[in-house]
């Protein structure tokens, strides 16, 4: 038994450990005004950088053109489904080498605020979950539900721990400043009440039990308890209020245009009302913002969210490539140097705001060192005016607001863009030559296939590890006929055979993600095989509950105009197998590839269900290179066995493609691209996965293309 000293020692011991990174003491920790670092309050700039949407070879370049920008901050989430793909095996190599990317951050002398959720949304395969989570027993996501805790706290204590092990945090010397437990969770939190606001309060309390050493935030809370921040996401945060005059006015997320979905256009968001948000934050007294994207990135694999296109580039200042999107990060850059010659000035005293005009005021902030910045503002839309500030006249854009560091001079204008205007372009390098092998179309007797009565949920079968189920199942008739197949399915695309014969497709959508397949199906006298290949496009990333959204096909199932009458097939016996031939065979390994009978003379076009291979060697320079993939449909690319991610041109932009009113009330996010174009035509390859020569390159084609369309191509600005 512990003695009294015993205990009085490490009660002293705790209260010391604890003292070490206590907001009292803590390096780093806020005030109303600001985030502190070392007791010094500070004007933050933050890009968001998802580590798995690039490579590792791609990361310091894109750190360095961040610190180029002027920003502070790389912001990243901690992407649970790739760290544990199966309970307890954990992954941190290649894309998903977070500690390497961390490290790399600090060699740039850049901070870290890192998102570890562990639920990211994130336009994210699942939201960041693993699928295994979906079915540990009794578990219910993001909410006040015991398995569910356990596991969140396990995995984000795991992470909390492996950044004190390498000493990352800012107390220890390290770069990371913030982090983030949960996230966008007051939606939800006031759909399920009292359970989520019991989650919330818990959530809350687990991160700061971490002692992790730095602020911890909960973005889009507007309860987030005791010290947690409550954070802003949205076009435009200039009106956000923090629930405690104690704590500092930040935006987690400003977002520089929006991802793109297959069978949307590709949006966009302007340089110049990118810059106005900022800026009207800050004169508002915002002291951290943060892009969403900085740079966006690919979602290789099948990493997407349900019907995610492959792209992320979401229009940020470095593209899908990590190239420099003109204007946009010139003219944002030049901002953040304005915004950083009045740090001195908005960290010491709050605006005093004084009507300019109707629509036009000042926001003028002043030390009493003698520092004094100001922000000159006109929010009409549509007219300039001219407005007198200190005895001095100014003209002011619509729509805009000009920076001036000492209160005298305009060293910038949010409607002004002096930024070089480039656009991308896609040079072709070259085609290939192709070989081709069909897949089959199984049967109920299939070896790799296995039987139940009914019909099953797809991803209780799959458990991701493929896109494709098969349904199969046997009618027997007694003459020749056309009855109408209808078959209903909780999405999310629908291929249909009938005794091997390609019958049509029905398409999904992210709004609508069921579809129906109807139509006239021949039927031969006798036994008669119908196969369905359900192909998934992604898991649902968001919505209360989602762990209990369904896909593939549920029913019900029915031949209508038989002469026998009308046979409900959903509760007949149906047999199922997981994936295509060639994914088991490994077709787009080396091996696979090698192992099987190709066919090398004439390529098989527009048939369903077909494979293509070709060899290329990596072309000269250092251009960001991709795949023009418009002339084929649906399906899968792979190079030299790495994953590119499932391509979709064939998917056109549909709606109001001119200008997608994503953005604010006065200027629209404008869509690129018109009607009938493809959501996506390009798909990078990333330098670093190609080889000096003999690269292997696979397609799957689900449904019909001509892979002689298909070229290499590399991507400059001009």
């Amino acid at each position: 038994m512990w003695g009294v000293n015993n205990i009085m020692v490490l009660f002293v011991l705790t209260y010391i450990c604890f003292s070490l990174i206590s907001p009292v003491s803590a390096d780093v920790w806020y005030d109303n005004k600001a985030i502190t670092i070392n007791k010094q309050r500070r004007i933050l700039i933050s890009g968001s950088i998802h580590y798995p949407r690039s490579t590792p070879e791609m990361w310091p370049g894109l750190i360095r053109k961040a610190k180029e920008n002027g920003l502070d901050v790389i912001q990243t989430y901690v992407f649970w489904n790739g760290h544990e793909p199966s309970p307890g095996k954990f992954n941190f190599g290649g894309r998903y080498d977070l500690v390497k990317f961390i490290k790399y951050i600090q060699q740039a002398g850049l901070y870290v605020h890192l998102r570890i959720g562990p639920f990211v949304c994130a336009e994210w395969n699942f939201g960041g979950f693993p699928v295994w989570l979906k079915y540990v027993p009794g578990i219910e996501f993001r909410t006040n539900n015991g398995p569910f805790k356990e596991k969140m706290q396990a995995f984000t204590a795991k992470i909390v721990n492996m950044m004190k092990a390498e000493k990352f945090f800012h107390w220890q010397g390290g770069p990371i400043i913030l982090a983030q437990i949960e996230n966008e969770y007051g939606p939800v939190e006031w759909e399920i009440g009292a359970p989520g606001k019991a989650y919330t309060n818990w959530a809350a309390a687990m991160a700061r039990g971490l002692n992790a050493g730095v602020p911890w935030v909960m973005c889009k809370q507007d309860d987030a308890p005791g010290d947690v921040i409550n954070t802003c996401n949205g076009f435009y945060c200039e009106g956000f209020v923090p629930n405690s005059k104690s704590k500092p006015k930040m935006w987690t997320e400003n977002w520089t245009g929006w991802y793109t979905k297959f069978g949307g256009a590709v949006p966009y968001r302007p340089a110049e009302d990118v810059a106005f948000s900022v800026a009207r934050f800050i004169q508002n007294g915002g002291s951290f913002m943060n892009y969403y994207m900085f740079h966006g990135g690919t979602n290789f694999g099948n990493t997407a969210g349900r019907f995610v296109a492959t792209s992320y580039d979401y229009d940020a200042p470095l593209d899908e490539y990590g190239l420099p999107r003109e204007p946009k990060y010139t003219h944002l850059k030049n901002l953040h140097t304005a915004i950083k010659m009045c740090e001195g000035a908005l960290v010491s005293s709050d605006a005093r705001v004084t009507k300019l005009g109707n629509n036009q005021e000042a926001h003028v902030y002043s030390s009493n060192s003698g520092k004094c910045a100001a922000f000159l503002a006109n929010y009409d839309p549509k007219w300039s005016v001219k407005v007198t500030f200190s005895g001095m006249q100014y003209e002011l854009p619509p729509w805009s607001i000009s920076i001036l560091p000492d209160c005298k001079k305009e060293v910038y204008n949010t409607a002004r863009v002096s930024a070089p205007r480039f656009h991308a372009k896609m040079t072709p390098i070259s085609g290939f030559d192709w070989q081709s092998f069909i897949d089959e179309t199984p049967t109920a007797d299939d070896d790799r296939a296995f039987s139940g009565s009914g019909l099953y949920e797809q991803l209780n079968v799959t458990r991701d590890t493929s896109d494709y189920l098969w349904y199969m199942t046997d009618v027997t008739v007694k003459s020749a006929e056309e009855p109408t197949l209808t078959i209903m399915s909780a999405g999310h695309s629908l291929h249909v055979f009938v005794n091997g014969q390609y019958q049509g497709t029905s398409y999904g959508s992210l709004e609508q993600p069921q579809l129906t397949f109807s139509k006239k199906v021949p039927l031969r006298a006798g036994l008669n095989k119908i196969s369905l290949l359900s192909a998934a496009v992604g898991l649902a990333n968001v919505g209360v509950h989602f762990e209990k959204y369904n896909q593939g096909v549920l029913g019900p199932v029915t031949l209508k105009g038989l002469h026998e009458g009308n046979w409900d097939l959903t509760r007949s016996k149906w047999s199922y197998k997981v994936g295509m031939s060639g994914e088991n065979l490994g077709l787009h390994t080396f091996s696979g590839a090698s192992a099987k009978e190709w066919q090398q003379s004439a390529v098989v076009q527009r048939q369903p269900l077909t494979w293509f291979k070709t060899t290329f060697n990596a072309p000269a320079g250092n251009d960001p290179l991709a795949l023009d993939m418009s002339s084929m449909g649906k399906g899968q690319i792979w190079i030299n066995g790495e994953s590119i991610g499932r391509h979709w041109p064939a998917n056109k932009a549909s709606g109001r493609c001119g200008q997608c009113n994503y953005a604010g009330m006065y200027t629209e996010t404008k869509c690129l691209g018109e009607c009938g174009q493809p959501s996506q035509r390009w798909y990078h390859v990333p330098r670093s996965w190609l080889r000096p020569t003999g690269n292997l390159l696979v397609v799957f084609e689900e449904i019909g293309g001509n892979p002689r369309g298909i070229s290499l191509v590399k991507r400059t600005n001009m």
